[in-house]
Formats: C-alpha cells, sequence, structure tokens
C-alpha cells in the first residue's frame, strides 16, 4: 500500500543551545533515517523548500506497518503527522471501468 505522508510543524528553538541539542539528536538523525528509507525503496521524497516539514509517499504492507515505520523515526514526537491512504492507478481504473459498464448497461 502506497500512502502520503506530511509531518509539518517542525521544533523552533529558544536559543542557540537548543538549537544544537535538537539538531544534534532528533533533525539529523532524522534525515539519515529518511535517507536510509529513500535508499531502501520504501520512501522518495523531501523537504518543501524553506518549511520545516518532510513530504513523501511511503510503502507499506500495512497500516500498522507505516505507524511502525514513522514512530521509529527520531523526530516522530516532535512533528504533527498527516497520512494518506493512496489508491492505486490500476486499481482505480478497473472500479471506475466497471462503473462505465454499469451505466452503459442502465441506458
Amino acid at each position: 500500500m502506497k500512502y502520503l505522508v506530511m509531518g509539518t510543524e517542525g521544533p523552533g528553538y529558544f536559543s542557540p543551545e537548543e538549537e544544537v541539542e535538537v539538531l544534534e539528536s532528533v533533525v539529523i538523525p532524522a534525515f539519515d533515517e529518511l535517507k536510509d528509507l529513500e535508499d531502501e525503496g520504501t520512501i522518495v521524497g523531501g523537504l518543501p523548500v524553506g518549511d520545516r516539514a518532510f513530504v513523501f509517499v511511503a510503502e507499506a504492507d500495512s497500516h500498522d506497518d507505516l505507524d511502525r515505520m514513522l514512530r521509529s523515526l527520531p523526530i516522530w514526537g516532535v512533528l504533527e503527522w498527516e497520512v494518506t491512504p493512496l489508491q492505486d492507478f490500476e486499481a482505480r481504473a478497473r472500479q471506475e471501468r466497471g462503473i462505465l459498464k454499469n451505466l452503459k448497461a442502465e441506458s
């Protein structure tokens, strides 16, 4: 299954010391893990320029698998997450063909 995943409202900082801590312990490790997931072919995506957010399409066998993947990211607890399951083009085309067939049969 494919999912559109958006993690938004990334952390802000109150001091240079806090910024160093968050960058070292959360943000950079998250970039590293996301890059690993991208290298594996599990996700494809990136960051909207100038925004504290992540956007990617993830491939997972189930909602639970995706949830585990997201929760394993160091940045999971820092962002607001929005996940949208995606229907694949082939399945939707089959559905639309069935609807078209029924409409033609009724007319």
